[in-house]
């Protein structure tokens, strides 16, 4: 089971840091990915970090924006520039169940071990 943490209310052109944590030391080893998801939408990807940090993969609406990295066993989502739509409940979640490079394209069909997500708000 993945936790997220970081989320909260910012203002437009505001920042926010999300992080993507578990027990045991899998999150090092497995390529994991973000998603979001805004009431009365579908789950979408927002980037993905491959295993091995060989390859990060980022949806258009956060290229420039979002930069996602890996300390250790713990997956980071910054997020600067944030815009009113960008809110959203965030979740992190693994790519299939073996180590390899993220998709081009994020499905959440691929990915397993959702967390239970965090807030973003961005409203003035």
């Amino acid at each position: 089971q993945l936790v997220e943490s970081g989320g909260g209310s910012v203002q437009p052109g505001g920042s926010l840091r999300l992080s993507c944590a578990a027990s045991g030391d899998f999150l090092s080893v497995y390529a994991i990915g973000w998603f979001r998801q805004a009431p009365g939408k579908e789950r979408e990807g927002v980037a993905c970090i491959s295993s091995g940090n060989s390859r990060s993969t980022y949806a258009d609406s956060g290229k420039g924006r979002f930069t996602i990295s890996r300390v250790e066993n713990t997956v980071l989502l910054q997020m600067n520039n944030l815009r009113p739509e960008d809110t959203a409940v965030y979740y992190c979640a693994i790519y299939r169940d073996w180590p390899r490079p993220c998709p081009l394209i994020l499905s959440s069909s691929d990915f397993h071990s959702w967390g239970q997500g965090t807030q973003v708000t961005v409203s003035s």
